[in-house]
C-alpha cells in the first residue's frame, strides 16, 4: 500500500470512528455496536483493545434496555477492564470520564441501588495537548 492510499484509509477509519461516536451519543446502540465491530476487526492492539471496551459498553447498553441487568454488569466489567488496561490509547476520547461513569454505574446495578438507569453514557473528545 502506498501513501496515499494509507492516507485514505485512515481518512476512512476516522469518519467511522465519528459516526460510530455519534450513534453512540445518540443512544443508537445497535449502529454504534456496527461501527465500532467493524473498526475493531480492521484494527491491531493497542488501538483494538480500546475499541473491544467502547463495543462492549454499547452491548451493554442494549442489555440494560432489556432489563438484563446480569449481562449488563457483566459487560461494563470487561470494558471497564480493558479501558483500564495499562498503556491503551484514548483515541483522543475522555477515557477517564466513561470509566468513572462505568465504576458508579456498575456499583449501583451491583448493588441493585436505586437509580437513573436511563442516564445515558456520553464519549467526549479531548484535544491531545489535553493529556
Amino acid at each position: 500500500m502506498n501513501q496515499n492510499e494509507s492516507n485514505k484509509t485512515d481518512l476512512n477509519h476516522v469518519k467511522r470512528l465519528e459516526l460510530a461516536l455519534n450513534y453512540f451519543n445518540s443512544a443508537n446502540w445497535y449502529l454504534a455496536h456496527d461501527i465500532l465491530e467493524e473498526l475493531w476487526h480492521e484494527t491491531l492492539p493497542p488501538e483494538r483493545t480500546t475499541l473491544q471496551g467502547l463495543l462492549q459498553v454499547a452491548v451493554a447498553q442494549l442489555h440494560l434496555e432489556r432489563e438484563n441487568f446480569n449481562g449488563a454488569i457483566l459487560l461494563y466489567g470487561e470494558a471497564l477492564g480493558r479501558l483500564r488496561s495499562p498503556g491503551i490509547p484514548n483515541l483522543q476520547l475522555d477515557i477517564e470520564y466513561l470509566c468513572g461513569w462505568l465504576e458508579d454505574r456498575l456499583t449501583k446495578l451491583q448493588d441493585r441501588a436505586e437509580g437513573n438507569f436511563f442516564e445515558m453514557p456520553v464519549l467526549r473528545r479531548i484535544n491531545d495537548s489535553d493529556y
